[in-house]
């Protein structure tokens, strides 16, 4: 990121906002050559900086073990706030730099959209917008509803929440996932309903908003499962109904999915409510411009008729 100096204290102590990056990526990395590798910067112009840091603010910031680090107490006390000004920073450039597209945007992503949607939209961003920064948080959908209209994050991939929005957030539908009985290639022939009532069901966690659509289902239709597992990791769930372990009720996620597997996706015979999956941003984000360029290639990525 550009540097800039500041003074944080009416002492008038001035301090390099990359050397700030330089400490923030040291703590997140784990060691001085991790964080020098992800800087393009050699392991000594990071000690050096993390030094003159410390020398500027007064306060031993990093420990040294060997080959790894840690953050000191007085390193944690300012690591927030250092990430805060980092990001203050980046919000600043958006702001400055609004004739052109650049800066930070933060985005959070739901375990499946991150691996099967995310990487095809942002290889469409960055190739129209490649002064665009983007950070990403992987979590779960609840939580990055909450993120967004904190303004923790400018945009989050998530499933839609069951719940309304906040009058500050907007929702963009940008996938259907029906729901899909699994099972082993060898019972693809089978009933769905009599898969579900006969063999041992691997459940999708009730916990999770699609778990509860497949439990929903399942007590509208009157199918009393055989359950053996249950848990919220929908590749698993695939590798475990290839071993043979049972069947399961899930939304027919996007790939990529575990490579090898013999296993079938049946259609239900009876009406169910598909898993929607989309965007939510805040409209009040200073990073709107980056978050609606984020939104159109995500359109263009996604939804049938867009180039």
């Amino acid at each position: 990121m550009p540097s800039c100096r500041f003074a944080p204290d009416p002492e008038g102590i001035a301090v390099e906002t990359q050397f700030l990056n330089t400490f923030v990526t040291v703590v997140d990395r784990g060691s001085m050559a991790a964080a020098a590798r992800s800087l393009h910067i050699t392991p000594a112009a990071v000690a050096q900086q993390i030094r003159t840091l410390e020398r500027e603010l007064g306060a031993p910031l990093i420990a040294r073990a060997g080959r790894t680090v840690s953050v000191t107490a007085e390193g944690a006390r300012i690591l927030q706030r250092a990430r805060d000004l980092l990001r203050d920073v980046s919000d600043l450039r958006s702001v400055a730099n609004e004739s052109g597209m650049a800066g930070e945007l933060r985005l959070g992503a739901c375990p499946t959209a991150l691996a099967g949607l995310v990487p095809d939209i942002l290889a469409r961003m960055v190739a129209k917008f490649p002064e665009i920064n983007v950070f990403i948080r992987p979590g779960y959908s609840a939580d990055l509803y909450g993120a967004v209209e904190a303004g923790d994050l400018d945009a989050a991939m998530v499933l839609q929440a069951p719940f309304s929005l906040p009058k500050t957030c907007d929702w963009q539908l940008l996938r259907e996932e029906p729901m899909v009985v699994l099972a082993p290639a060898r019972l693809a022939g089978r009933d769905p309903h009599e898969l579900l009532r006969d063999e041992p069901l691997i459940r999708y966690d009730r916990h999770e908003w699609g778990g509860r659509q497949a439990d929903e289902y399942l007590r509208r239709v009157g199918i009393v499962p055989r359950e053996r597992f249950e848990l919220n990791a929908l590749n698993a769930i695939a590798v475990m109904v290839d071993r043979g372990l049972g069947v399961s009720l899930v939304p027919d996620w996007a790939r990529p999915w575990p490579e090898g597997l013999a296993v079938a996706r049946l259609p239900l015979p009876e009406p169910c409510e598909p898993r929607r999956i989309g965007m939510v941003w805040s409209r009040s984000s200073v990073r709107i411009r980056q978050v609606n360029a984020l939104l159109e290639e995500s359109r263009a990525a996604l939804l049938p008729g867009r180039a």
